[in-house]
């Protein structure tokens, strides 16, 4: 299929492909990066994180094209995701490509990563006190218990946050305290830093259900455990965040001997299938996101001609 290439033309300044897990965004991301003049700037939180690839299903070298990406392999695992952080990162590669000519495409499904990116966002900050009092409640009653109390104030972000997630529970919690007003209050509504256009792939809920089945088989296959075992050396335990990454999380229990591989694999799918869900309902709470609704056996050239599309009709 010959695409046209004349979308560069009219190309917003920055793009972004999000969506559930396993929906197919990495791909799409570098084709696009490859027809606008682009790169690709690393919107997955978990990617972030330096040797967690298998698990991640971060991009190999040759998967990626030549297509050069960024914000890749930037933290140890003992390091605590911040989403602050993240931001001066993920503008300062932005604005750099913008400087070049170059067209940013974000790729990723961490849906506050991708709004910290590109809207104008500022975060509260944090109080020692609260936060170590919250975070020695969570080792004492769990993060079942923490994630309870944040659905009675903050429903809505409850409903975005993992009850495994801990840290995420307890910054929640925190900002609420903090603020007296909800985490999610403390995010206004969408109002971008930059010309943007947003892409969401959507994928039929049993096809991507099976996608996420035969991706953790993948994983597996391709040796997650002793990925899993060697970053243990480098402090994987002690990470907050990087611990409690899905598929990590599993494996580390079945390591314990808290589980079977079988159990572990099992557990793997089942909340992955949950993250997925989540994703899409934060993103579909984004009217900006122009959804592409991809149908089974769809040709990957396909799928970028509409994208494209997209490109074209918000640049023109």
């Amino acid at each position: 299929m010959n695409i046209p290439r004349n979308p560069r033309d009219h190309a917003p300044r920055v793009v972004t492909v999000v969506g559930a897990t396993a929906a197919g965004k990495s791909d799409l991301g570098v084709a696009l990066a490859r027809e606008l003049g682009g790169e690709v700037v690393n919107a997955d939180s978990m990617q972030l994180y330096r040797g967690m690839d298998i698990g991640t299903a971060k991009l190999t070298p040759g998967e990626q094209g030549g297509i050069t990406h960024h914000l890749l392999d930037v933290w140890d695992v003992t390091v605590a995701a911040n989403v602050a952080e993240y931001q001066r990162m993920a503008r300062g590669v932005i604005d750099g490509l913008l400087a070049q000519g170059r067209t940013p495409v974000l790729v990723g499904g961490s849906g506050l990563y991708v709004r910290a990116a590109v809207d104008e966002l500022e975060f509260p900050g944090t109080d020692p006190e609260v936060r170590a009092r919250l975070e020695a409640e969570l080792a004492e009653r769990g993060s079942g218990e923490l994630h309870r109390r944040l659905a009675a104030v903050d429903p809505s972000a409850a409903q975005a946050i993992l009850p495994s997630n801990g840290r995420r529970i307890v910054r929640a919690l925190e900002v609420v305290e903090i603020t007296g007003a909800s985490f999610t209050a403390n995010l206004p509504g969408p109002e971008s830093v930059y010309d943007t256009v947003q892409i969401g792939v959507q994928v039929p809920r049993p096809e991507l259900d099976e996608r996420i089945a035969l991706r953790v088989d993948r994983m597996w296959a391709c040796g997650l455990v002793p990925e899993v075992e060697a970053l243990v050396g480098a402090g994987l335990r002690e990470g907050r965040t990087a611990s409690r990454a899905l598929g990590y999380q599993q494996v580390l229990a079945q390591l314990a001997g808290e589980c079977s591989e079988t159990q572990a694999r099992e557990e793997t799918v089942r909340a992955t299938r949950r993250f997925a869900r989540r994703q899409e309902s934060w993103f579909r709470r984004d009217t900006r996101v122009n959804w592409l609704a991809r149908s089974s056996g769809e040709a990957s050239e396909s799928l970028l001609e509409r994208a494209l599309e997209l490109v074209r009709v918000r640049g023109r």
